[in-house]
C-alpha cells in the first residue's frame, strides 16, 4: 500500500479583503457603540505613543552608549599604542555592528516581531549581497589590507591616481589627505587589488635629479661640481648609513641638443622634499658661476650668401 502524505493548503490572504473586513468592523463598532469605539481607539493610540517614546528613548540612549564605547576603545588603543590602522578598522567595525543591533532592539520595542525580522533579513541576504556586491568587495578588501598591511595610518602612498598621507582605514574605504589638503576616499576593494606605491615603507629614499647642460661642457668638471654640491648638504647620507650608498653623479645621456647628468643621493624620508628643492636651487645658482650653462631647446641657423 502506498501512502500519500498531503500537506494542508495554506490559505491565501488577500490584503484588500483584510482591509475591507477591518473597515467594515470599524464602521459596525462605530454605529453600535461609538463611545466604546473611541475609548478603545484612544487607548490603542496611547499605547502606541508610549511604545514610540520608549523606542526613541532606547535609540538615543543606545546611540550615546555607542559613542562612549568608541571613546573607550580609542583610549584603550592609545594606552596600548595600537597601530592606528588596526584601531581605525576595529572602531569602524564595532560601530557598525552595535548600530545594527540597536536598530533591531528599537524595532522590537515598537512591537514588531524581531524573529520575523531576522528571518526576513536572512531571506533577503542573498539579494542584498548581490545589490551591495561592491560594498562586500570593499569589506573584503579592508580585511586584506588589515591582514597584509601594505600601508598604515601616517604613510604617504600613491594609489588609484592619487597621492597623499593615509589618515584613516575603515571597513569599506581608506581616506588619504593630499599635499594640497584635499581628502580623498578610496574604496578598499579596488585599493587592495591595485598597485600601491608606499613611499614611507622604508626609512631612506633616494633623490634623483636630471641636470641638462649645453654641449661643450667639461663633463668631469661638471660631475665634480655636482658631487661637491651633494656632499655639502649634511642631509645627504653616505655608505656609512645602513641602507644608503655614497652620493653619485654620472653622465646619463647624450641628447639631441644637450647632455644630461644623473644626480643621486640617499636621504631620510622626512628630508626628501626639502633636500630635493634645496638641491635644485643650489645647482641652479652654482653651475653658472663656474661657467656651466644650462641647456634649452634651440635651433642654430646658418645663412649662406
Amino acid at each position: 500500500m502506498i501512502l500519500l502524505q498531503t500537506t494542508p493548503e495554506v490559505p491565501i490572504v488577500n490584503i484588500n479583503d483584510s482591509l475591507k473586513n477591518v473597515t467594515e468592523y470599524a464602521v459596525q463598532q462605530l454605529r453600535e457603540n461609538p463611545q466604546g469605539f473611541f475609548e478603545e481607539l484612544g487607548h490603542d493610540a496611547l499605547m502606541f505613543g508610549i511604545k514610540v517614546l520608549v523606542a526613541l528613548l532606547i535609540y538615543f540612549i543606545g546611540a550615546w552608549m555607542i559613542r562612549q564605547v568608541k571613546k573607550m576603545q580609542q583610549r584603550r588603543f592609545e594606552r596600548r599604542k595600537t597601530d592606528p590602522t588596526v584601531a581605525s578598522f576595529v572602531s569602524s567595525a564595532t560601530s557598525f555592528a552595535l548600530t545594527v543591533l540597536l536598530i533591531v532592539i528599537t524595532i522590537g520595542t515598537l512591537g514588531v516581531d524581531t524573529t520575523s525580522l531576522a528571518a526576513l533579513l536572512a531571506a533577503g541576504g542573498m539579494a542584498i549581497g548581490m545589490a551591495l556586491s561592491g560594498t562586500v568587495q570593499n569589506f573584503a578588501g579592508g580585511i586584506m589590507i588589515l591582514a597584509f598591511r601594505p600601508f598604515k595610518v601616517g604613510d604617504w602612498i600613491s594609489a588609484q591616481g592619487f597621492q597623499g598621507t593615509v589618515t584613516a582605514v575603515s571597513i569599506v574605504n581608506t581616506k588619504i589627505r593630499t599635499a594640497d589638503n584635499r581628502e580623498v576616499v578610496l574604496p578598499n576593494g579596488t585599493l587592495s587589488n591595485g598597485v600601491i606605491d608606499n613611499y614611507s615603507a622604508l626609512p631612506l629614499r633616494r633623490v634623483d635629479l636630471t641636470i641638462s647642460v649645453a654641449y661643450g661642457t667639461d663633463a668631469q668638471e661638471c660631475i665634480d661640481l655636482l658631487t661637491d654640491i651633494l656632499k655639502a648638504d649634511e642631509r645627504v647620507l653616505d655608505a656609512t648609513t645602513e641602507g644608503a650608498l655614497d652620493p653619485r653623479v654620472t653622465l646619463k645621456s647624450l641628447n639631441e641638443s644637450d647632455i644630461s647628468f644623473a644626480v643621486r643621493g640617499y636621504v631620510r624620508n622626512d628630508d626628501f622634499w626639502d633636500v630635493t628643492f634645496s638641491l635644485n636651487q643650489v645647482i641652479y645658482t652654482e653651475l653658472p658661476k663656474h661657467g656651466i650653462q644650462f641647456a634649452y631647446p634651440h635651433v642654430d641657423i646658418t645663412m649662406v650668401k
